[in-house]
């Protein structure tokens, strides 16, 4: 399993990704699941993933090598489409190719062959984007009344940016929220861990800043550690329930 967030704010864009793969309880790998494409000046694109890495993996070969979205057109890749909108149909279109191609094989063997993708950024001249790509090739776009997406282990994050997050938050609010619902899901999950890899993009600029963030990274650290002080200090400042807390009857004499 994996956990991936885009979040678009007015000031930019941030994607997060972890690392970890479960292949089962004795069989726990890293591999990278934000890929970037960082065109200064010109496009900044990051592509999160989640789900079978085989058709994951498969999907992004297929998109750098090249897309032919219609018969007798040139192929497309990442780094020549002219939208973001394109870029969402690119991956859609490899996702679908992929698992059509592959899924008998493996479903033969009962595995998932399940995956979706998260891809924002900016293209020169456009605005920027953010969109989710499901596995059948469909996809859906980021607004302002929900400014993030989520893809793999979702649920125990989803509390945090829905409660903080807006589309008018900084850029930096959003990256600390990004990483507190990160917190949150690494202490519920074994599935989900670090080190996790991060694209901020400012709106209109086309420079990513890309980073990598350890467990042991102090920033990181200093707000897993005051987000729970925060948590306990919250429950203990929390009214009792007032049916508990009034004298006791006295018990019933036999």
């Amino acid at each position: 399993m994996t956990y991936c967030v885009g979040m678009l704010v007015e000031e930019g864009l941030a994607m997060i990704a972890d690392t970890r793969t479960n292949a089962g309880v004795d069989n726990i790998s890293s591999y990278r699941k934000l890929h970037i494409v960082d065109m200064p000046g010109e496009r900044v694109i990051g592509v999160c993933t989640a789900g079978n890495l085989s058709v994951t993996q498969t999907a992004l070969a297929m998109a750098r090598e090249g897309v032919h979205l219609n018969v007798g057109e040139p192929a497309e890749t990442l780094e020549t489409a002219p939208s973001m909108f394109r870029c969402a149909q690119l991956l859609g279109h490899a996702l679908r190719s992929v698992r059509m191609s592959i899924a008998p094989g493996l479903q033969a063997d009962s595995l998932n062959t399940a995956a979706s993708m998260l891809v924002g950024g900016q293209i020169a001249g456009g605005e920027m984007a953010l969109y989710l790509v499901y596995s059948q090739g469909n996809f859906i776009e980021c607004g302002g009344d929900t400014p993030y997406l989520q893809i793999g282990e979702l649920k125990f994050g989803k509390p945090i940016l829905e409660s903080g997050l807006s589309f008018d938050s900084t850029l930096a609010e959003a990256v600390k929220l990004g990483l507190i619902s990160f917190s949150t899901t690494m202490r519920s999950n074994v599935g989900v861990g670090a080190p996790f890899d991060m694209l901020t993009v400012r709106r209109d600029q086309l420079v990513g800043e890309q980073r990598r963030i350890e467990e042991n990274d102090p920033y990181f650290k200093d707000l897993h550690e005051q987000w729970t002080q925060v948590q306990a200090k919250a429950r203990r400042a929390m009214p009792e329930p007032p049916w508990l807390t009034g004298p006791r009857l006295a018990a019933k004499s036999g």
